[in-house]
C-alpha cells in the first residue's frame, strides 16, 4: 500500500500543477489584499468619525471619514468580485487541465489499469474527485496568501502606534490562522480520507447495480443488494457526521479564540492608556482593527474543515498522475510489418500467483493457431501478452522476429487486432461502432465485415440498418449480437495478426460455422484463436492445449 503524504505534500504538489495561471493567481491575491484592507477601513474609519464627534484629537473631520468609509465599502464589493472572478477562472481552467492530464494518465496506464479495478472509484476521481478540487484552487491558494500578506499589514498597522499591542496582534493571527488549521488538520485528515475511500466504494456497488439489475430481479436478491447500498450510505453518513462535528468544535475553538485575542487586546490598550504610553485614539484604533482583521486569517481556520476531504481527493489524483504504467510504452524501438508469432517458454505470475509456466507457441504467417484449454488456464493472459498489456516474466515473444519489448507501441497495436470475450460497445451507431477498427472504412468495407461476422442480414432487418443507436453498453442487442459486432471490427481492421479469445462463445451453432468457414477462407491474417472447445478449433492448421498454466501440442 503507497504511503500516505502529507497535506503539505499534496499542497505543494497540487500547486505545482498552477504554473501556467501564477499571473492570475497574483492578480487575485492583490485583488483580495485590497479587498480586505478596505473592508477593515470601514470600522476603523467609523472609529474615527466617532471620535471626532466626540472631540478627540488626531481624528479625520467627520466628513471626510463618512466620505471615505463609502468609497471603501463600494471598493470592497467591486475588489471582492474581482478576486471571486479571477479565482473561479482560475479553477475551471485548472480543472479542465487536469482532467485531460487524468484521462492521459488513464490512456497511458491502460488496459492493464482496468484489469480488477473498481470502476466506481475511477468514476469517483474523475468527478467527484476532480470537482471538489475547486475548493482547493478557488478557496484555498489566495486566501492563504492574502491571509499571509494582510496579517503582516495590520500587524505594522497596530506595531505603529504601540509594538506591544502589535505582538498581540501578530501572536493572534498566527493562532487563528496557523496553530487552529494545523491542529484541526491532523484531526480530520483520517476521516477525510476515509470518507472519499467509502465514497468510491459506494459507486462501485452503485454502478455494479445497476449493470446487474436484471440479474438481481432474476434471482430475487434486489433487497439483499439495497441493503448493502443503504448499509454503505449509512456509513457514508455516520463519516459526514463526524467531520461535520469536528467542523463544528473548530469554529467554536475559533470563535472564542479570537474573543479572548479581542479582550487582551482591549484591556492591554485601556491598561496603556491609563500608563499614558498610548493615546486614546492610538488604542481605540488598535482594538477596532484587530477586532475588524480576523476575515483572512478565519477563512484559513475553516477552510481546515473542508480541506480534508479536499486534499484527500487531491491525493488520490497526484497518486494516480504519479502511477507507472504495467508495461512503458515504447517509441524508439521498432516499427516493421509484423506476420508472425513467435512465443518461446513464457513465464507468467499476476500478484504473485503463477498464471503461464514455459508456455511455448508459434503462429505461422496467414494461418490459423488454436489454443485449447479450459477456463482459467492462461489463455486470455497469454494473448494479452502477445498484445503487451503485461510484460512476460521470462521467455521470449517474437514478432516477425522482433522481441515484443523492442516494438514500437503503435506499431504493435497496428498490427495486431484483440477480439475480446466480452464486447464493449459505445452508445453510438452499429456502423459507427463497428468503424473504430477502421475509421475512415467504406460502407461496403463495413458490410463485408459484417457478411464475416454473420451480422449483415440481422442488420438488414432492422428499422434503420446500420444507423441503428444500440444503446448505452449495447444494451438493445443480445450477447451474440454483440459478439458478432466484436468479430466485425476484428474482420474490418487492417492488421496482419488477429487474436481471437472465445469469438464463438455466445453464438449458436449455425452463426458460428458461418464465422468460422469467414475465417478458414481468410487468408491474408496470421489467426491466434482461442476456445474451450475442440469443434471450435476444427479449422486451426495447429492446436497447442494448455493446462494449468502449461503447455503440451
Amino acid at each position: 500500500m503507497k504511503k500516505s503524504k502529507s497535506n503539505i505534500k499534496i499542497m505543494a504538489e497540487l500547486i505545482v500543477l498552477i504554473k501556467p495561471m501564477i499571473p492570475v493567481i497574483i492578480f487575485a491575491v492583490l485583488l483580495g489584499i485590497s479587498g480586505f484592507i478596505a473592508a477593515s477601513a470601514i470600522p476603523v474609519l467609523g472609529a474615527s468619525a466617532l471620535m471626532n464627534i466626540l472631540g478627540l484629537q488626531n481624528a479625520l473631520a467627520f466628513k471626510t471619514a463618512v466620505i471615505l468609509m463609502v468609497c471603501a465599502a463600494l471598493l470592497r464589493g467591486i475588489l471582492r468580485y474581482g478576486e471571486q472572478a479571477s479565482n473561479h477562472y482560475l479553477a475551471f481552467k485548472l480543472l479542465a487541465i487536469i482532467r485531460s492530464k487524468v484521462f492521459g494518465t488513464l490512456r497511458r496506464l491502460c488496459p492493464a489499469k482496468l484489469e480488477g479495478s473498481g470502476k466506481g472509484n475511477l468514476i469517483a476521481l474523475i468527478t467527484s474527485d476532480v470537482e471538489l478540487l475547486e475548493v482547493f484552487y478557488a478557496h484555498t491558494i489566495s486566501p492563504i496568501l492574502i491571509a499571509a500578506v494582510t496579517s503582516i499589514i495590520y500587524t505594522l498597522f497596530i506595531a505603529y502606534f504601540s509594538p506591544l499591542l502589535g505582538l498581540i496582534a501578530a501572536i493572534a493571527y498566527i493562532t487563528v490562522g496557523i496553530f487552529i488549521p494545523l491542529r484541526n488538520e491532523k484531526n480530520v485528515k483520517a476521516p477525510g480520507r476515509e470518507y472519499n475511500e467509502n465514497s468510491g466504494e459506494l459507486n462501485t456497488i452503485f454502478l455494479d447495480s445497476l449493470r446487474g439489475l436484471k440479474e438481481l430481479m432474476q434471482y430475487d436478491c434486489v433487497d439483499e443488494k439495497q441493503e448493502e447500498i443503504l448499509n454503505k450510505t449509512i456509513t457514508l453518513e455516520n463519516l459526514q457526521n463526524d467531520l461535520k462535528s469536528r467542523e463544528i468544535k473548530t469554529t467554536n475553538i475559533t470563535e472564542l479564540t479570537i474573543y479572548l485575542f479581542n479582550i487582551i487586546m482591549i484591556f492591554s490598550a485601556f491598561l496603556m492608556y491609563r500608563s499614558g504610553s498610548v493615546g486614546f485614539s492610538a488604542a481605540l484604533v488598535c482594538s477596532v482593527t484587530l477586532m475588524s482583521s480576523y476575515g483572512p486569517v478565519t477563512a484559513i481556520s475553516n477552510l481546515s474543515n473542508n480541506l480534508a476531504k479536499t486534499l484527500a481527493s487531491g491525493e488520490r489524483i497526484l497518486n494516480l498522475l504519479e502511477e507507472e504504467p504495467e508495461t512503458e510504452d515504447k517509441t524508439d524501438g521498432i516499427d516493421s510489418l509484423l506476420e508472425d508469432i513467435n512465443c518461446q517458454s513464457i513465464d507468467f505470475s499476476y500478484d504473485k500467483v503463477k498464471i503461464l509456466d514455459g508456455i511455448s507457441l508459434k503462429a505461422e504467417k496467414n494461418k490459423i493457431t488454436g489454443l485449447l484449454g479450459k477456463s482459467g488456464c492462461g489463455k486470455s493472459t497469454l494473448l494479452k501478452l502477445i498484445m503487451r498489456f503485461w510484460d512476460k516474466d521470462s521467455g521470449k515473444i517474437l514478432l516477425s522476429g522482433n522481441e515484443i519489448k523492442e516494438i514500437n507501441t503503435a506499431c504493435l497495436r497496428e498490427n495486431e487486432s484483440y477480439c475480446t470475450q466480452e464486447t464493449h460497445l459505445f452508445n453510438d451507431t452499429i456502423a459507427n461502432n463497428i468503424k473504430i477498427a477502421k475509421p475512415k472504412a467504406t460502407q461496403a468495407e463495413i458490410e463485408e465485415a459484417c457478411k464475416k461476422a454473420s451480422l449483415h442480414e440481422f442488420i438488414k432487418t432492422l428499422p434503420d440498418g446500420y444507423d441503428t443507436q444500440i444503446g448505452e453498453l449495447g444494451d438493445r442487442l443480445s450477447g451474440g449480437e454483440k459478439q458478432r459486432i466484436g468479430l466485425a471490427r476484428a474482420f474490418l481492421s487492417p492488421a496482419p495478426i488477429m487474436l481471437l479469445d472465445e469469438p464463438t462463445s455466445n453464438l449458436d451453432s449455425l452463426n458460428e460455422k458461418i464465422i468460422l468457414k469467414a475465417l478458414h477462407e481468410n487468408r491474408d491474417k496470421t489467426v491466434v484463436l482461442v476456445s474451450h472447445r475442440p469443434s471450435t478449433l476444427s479449422i486451426a492448421h495447429r492446436v497447442y492445449t494448455v493446462k494449468k498454466g502449461a503447455e503440451s501440442q
